[in-house]
């Protein structure tokens, strides 16, 4: 029987040595951020000359119980065969992995969400998740955030934090604190502003401690000019200290080891190029990996994969298996190469299935063809990627320009963002903003409420409007109106 480690061997050797701009290009870009509405369905798909078939949650699962198979072709290219069985196989609207969710119909990579809007990978008692993403466990009131979890509520505009924090405003990591504004690396801390770099501290302005009467004037002084919010947030540190990890560079990196170019992870050990993620009782051995959760190990060139998975290469949106290759969409598998949309399926290649002497003997034929056309280490390429590179993470995350994208063979999108824009709405210019918010005689922040009734368009000419819900909490925490695009504030709350 031929030797699958030694064909993993190969892969794995050739993914030690990627560059992290690749590793974002060839695999973030895989994990969109952006919504689509048409057929009467939200979609997570742009409508192209690559979009695959699309059909419902329930159609899916009634298509997985007699999934389409191709018979490997030795005369073709294996990505090629894979890329025949992508425009055969249907793709939901949505990732829905599990049942639970309640009015969060623009919600993609989500499970047991309350209250979800423009929101992805958002799951496990989340409640009210507005324009944020990678937010999960026992969570409530959570905009324009990243990488939010642990029992936190109460988060405007700000990236990793964690573990009963409460209202904290245009801030980065932050743990254990409450009442933190502009804010970063903060662990313990309650009514700070302006601070980095703080633990157990309270009442600090730039790193000053201050008298509670004095901290309560100045920071009514400092709140008060709303027109300096977004600039204070850009001057906050990107950088933050591994926490509690040893050998590791990144940044925002907690309980980790042996980490290279990590970044916003926690317990994971022995990689490089890995990117969000939580390993609950721990992740090791991951190389090339973006989105990645729970108790996973040996995975390389890897995208939103999660529960006790093992042993995948260059694979996307796989949960619980092993031994999984250039696959997608899977669930409960083992020794599948080349798959799209099974579950709870073993020694398939192409959705067919074959016996485990068959399997791998073909193994050994299509690892070898893969090593001779030198695409053995290679994630999918760029033709089968259905999304445009600037509605990705991997736009959020890093500066990549339209010609470089393009260059590559990704599509760029060039129309304006226009979602869940009610037709027919006026539509005023962010330069109008300041008619419709203002201070009253007695010192109140007031939002005029017309402001539900309008669609604004940014200097980037994308358009965004204002939701009930989030009209109540930017009344209720004395927030001005958002100036940019809510991709744009996702987009702030980076700095690899």
């Amino acid at each position: 029987m031929p030797n699958l480690k030694a064909w993993q061997k190969k892969i794995q050797d050739k993914r030690k040595q990627t560059d992290l701009r690749d590793f974002l290009m060839q695999i973030a870009s895989w994990k969109p951020y952006s919504f689509y509405r048409y057929d009467g369905h939200v979609s997570r798909y742009p409508q192209t000359e690559r979009t695959p078939k699309l059909c419902t949650q329930a159609e899916f699962n009634q298509y997985r119980d007699a999934p389409i198979a191709l018979e490997y072709d030795p005369s073709l290219s294996f990505f090629s065969q894979i890329g025949a069985l992508f425009q055969k196989v249907p793709f939901a609207y949505l990732l829905e992995f599990y049942n639970g969710n309640e009015n969060a119909d623009y919600c993609d990579a989500s499970f047991w969400v309350k209250n979800g809007y423009l929101s992805t990978t958002v799951w496990l008692a989340a409640e009210n998740i507005f324009y944020s993403s990678f937010s999960y466990t026992h969570i409530a009131d959570i905009y324009n955030s990243f990488f939010v979890t642990d029992n936190t509520s109460q988060v405007y505009f700000s990236s990793a934090v964690w573990t009963r924090s409460y209202k904290v405003f245009y801030s980065r990591c932050i743990t254990g604190s409450n009442n933190i504004w502009f804010s970063s690396n903060l662990i313990g801390c309650s009514e700070c502003i302006l601070c980095d770099g703080l633990q157990n501290q309270k009442y600090c302005i730039e790193n000053k401690s201050y008298e509670k009467q004095a901290y309560f004037q100045k920071k009514w002084e400092i709140l008060r000019n709303k027109t300096e919010f977004l600039k204070y947030y850009t001057q906050v540190n990107k950088t933050a200290p591994n926490y509690l990890s040893e050998n590791c560079t990144g940044n925002a990196l907690y309980f980790c080891e042996n980490l290279e170019n990590g970044y916003f992870f926690v317990r994971g050990k022995n990689g490089k190029n890995v990117m969000i993620g939580d390993g609950d009782n721990g992740c090791e051995h991951l190389y090339d990996c973006f989105d990645v959760w729970v108790n996973s190990e040996h995975l390389y060139g890897c995208v939103w994969v999660w529960d006790q998975l093992s042993h995948t290469y260059n694979s996307g949106e796989i949960g619980k298996g092993w031994n999984i290759y250039y696959s997608y969409y899977m669930s409960h598998c083992s020794h599948c190469i080349g798959c799209i949309g099974l579950k709870n399926k073993s020694y398939c290649i192409l959705n067919k299935q074959y016996s485990k002497q068959e399997w791998y003997e073909l193994a050994d034929k299509i690892f070898s063809s893969m090593e001779s056309d030198w695409t053995l280490w290679d994630f999918f390429p760029w033709d089968l990627n259905p999304f445009y590179f600037n509605d990705t993470m991997a736009w959020l995350l890093w500066d990549f320009t339209k010609e470089e994208v393009e260059a590559k063979g990704y599509m760029w999108r060039d129309e304006e963002i226009k979602v869940d824009i009610p037709e027919g709405s006026k539509i005023i210019q962010t330069t109008e903003l300041d008619s419709y918010q203002w201070y009253d005689e007695n010192g109140e922040w007031k939002i005029d409420p017309e402001i539900l009734k309008t669609v604004i368009q940014d200097e980037k000419w994308n358009y965004y409007r204002i939701v009930q819900m989030e009209y109540d909490f930017l009344m209720k925490h004395a927030l001005p109106l958002p100036e940019i695009h809510w991709m744009d504030r996702m987009k702030l709350n980076f700095g690899v």
